[in-house]
C-alpha cells in the first residue's frame, strides 16, 4: 500500500471509536472503491455538518438549529427535564421512545481522578433553568458508574432546596453500564421505573 493520502484517511478513521487499524484500512478501502457512491456523499456530508452543527445554547444538543428541535418541539413536555452526560446519552434515550420531555447536556461527569469539577461541566446552566421556573421534575439519568453515581448525588444534593422533585433512573441499568450501549426495552423500562433520590 502507497500514498500519504491514503494513509492519513487511515489514520483519522482509526480514531473514531470502533475502528482499529485493521477495520479502518477495510473502511477506507470500501470508501476509495465506492468513490462516487461513498467517499465524495461522506465529505460533502462532513463538510457540512463541520460547518452548520453547532451545540445547543439551551440543553447542549448537537443540532443545526438553534435552539435544537427538541427544545423548539412545543408538543414535548418543557416542565420534565432530563438530565444526561453527553450527547450521546441524549440520542439514546430518543431512540427509547420513552421520553417526552427536554434535555439537559451536562458534557461529561465529575470525576477527581481526571480533574474534573462542577465548573468544567454545565450544572450552573442547569441550575439557571430550575431556578427560572417552570420546571416541576428533574430526572437525572447519568450512568449507572461510580463517576455517573457521584454527579448524580452532587446534583440532587444541589437541587434539594430548589423546590423540584428530582428522580433518578431505575436500577434496570446494569452497574457499569452506559446509556449509550443499552436497548431500546432496558432503556425504557429503566426511565418508566425511576425513582426519587434521596
Amino acid at each position: 500500500m502507497s500514498g500519504t493520502e491514503i494513509e492519513r484517511l487511515i489514520q483519522l478513521l482509526a480514531k473514531l471509536p470502533g475502528l482499529g487499524p485493521r477495520s479502518a484500512r477495510r473502511a477506507a478501502l470500501t470508501l476509495i472503491r465506492k468513490r462516487d457512491a461513498l467517499l465524495v456523499p461522506l465529505a460533502q456530508a462532513m463538510e457540512h455538518a463541520a460547518a452548520t452543527v453547532r451545540p445547543c445554547p439551551v440543553c447542549g444538543n448537537l443540532d443545526s438549529a438553534s435552539p435544537c428541535a427538541i427544545c423548539a418541539d412545543g408538543r414535548r413536555d418543557a416542565a420534565i427535564l432530563c438530565v444526561v452526560e453527553d450527547v450521546a446519552d441524549l440520542w439514546a434515550m430518543e431512540r427509547s421512545g420513552a421520553f417526552r420531555g427536554r434535555y439537559h447536556v451536562l458534557g461529561g461527569t465529575l470525576s477527581a481522578l481526571a480533574g474534573i469539577g462542577p465548573d468544567d461541566l454545565a450544572i450552573g446552566q442547569l441550575l439557571a433553568r430550575v431556578r427560572a421556573g417552570g420546571i416541576r421534575e428533574v430526572i437525572l439519568a447519568t450512568n449507572a458508574t461510580v463517576e455517573g453515581q457521584t454527579t448524580a448525588h452532587y446534583l440532587a444534593d444541589l437541587l434539594a432546596d430548589a423546590g423540584v422533585p428530582v428522580s433518578q433512573l431505575a436500577h434496570g441499568m446494569p452497574m457499569g453500564g452506559e446509556l449509550d450501549y443499552l436497548d431500546d426495552g432496558t432503556l425504557g423500562w429503566a426511565l418508566k421505573s425511576r425513582k426519587p433520590v434521596g
